[in-house]
């Protein structure tokens, strides 16, 4: 019983040391536990609020340029649809030219007989009014006679030497060529001089 008696009082002896080394430490330590424990805490915060602005950003780039793509959706939707009402006749006048070719070809003949010379009369009237209604939809003949031959406009089917003409000068119409307001449809067929 004497050494229970020793034992309990020598724990009660350390139990009494480990109160005092307890109470002779300081408390400023358990203060800056709790403020690393914040500092921690505010860190992570810091680091959710910097990953958070980095969406933001990210996601108003993605929108300005999703923003900027419509843009220029909506601008080529307006373009094509100009171009189109622009252009909108190209494909019946590129079928009605080679007509108007023959009309040319036959107001070229000379009529003989009086009869002739009325039908021809009146073919020259229909030649005319379907011209005006061509130009009006802003058909346009370009222009070869003494014009300097430009691959853009013309086309060369035949090439000559001719002193009278300067070198790569149109010598010679062999078919009209058109332009739809500012389009070419049918180049012109032409001589030039070499």
């Amino acid at each position: 019983m004497v050494e229970n008696e020793k034992t309990s009082v020598e724990e009660t002896e350390e139990k009494a040391e480990t109160e005092d080394e307890m109470l002779t430490e300081d408390p400023s330590n358990e203060d800056s536990d709790e403020a690393n424990e914040e500092g921690n805490e505010l860190s992570e915060e810091e680091k959710r609020i910097a990953e958070l602005e980095g969406q933001v950003d990210e996601l108003n780039q993605r929108l300005l340029r999703i923003q900027a793509d419509y843009d220029n959706f909506r601008r080529r939707q307006r373009e094509e649809k100009e171009a189109a009402a622009k252009y909108r006749a190209q494909s019946l006048i590129e079928e009605l030219l080679p007509a108007l070719d023959n009309f040319e070809r036959a107001l070229l003949v000379e009529p003989e007989q009086e009869e002739t010379k009325t039908l021809l009369k009146g073919m020259e009237m229909v030649y005319r009014q379907v011209s005006e209604a061509l130009k009006k939809e802003g058909l346009e003949v370009i222009e070869t006679k003494g014009e300097t031959f430009d691959p853009h406009l013309h086309q060369a089917v035949m090439q000559v030497e001719d002193a009278e003409f300067e070198s790569n000068e149109i010598v010679e119409e062999l078919q009209k060529g058109y332009k739809l307001k500012d389009r070419v449809i049918r180049p012109s067929m032409v001589k030039v001089n070499a």
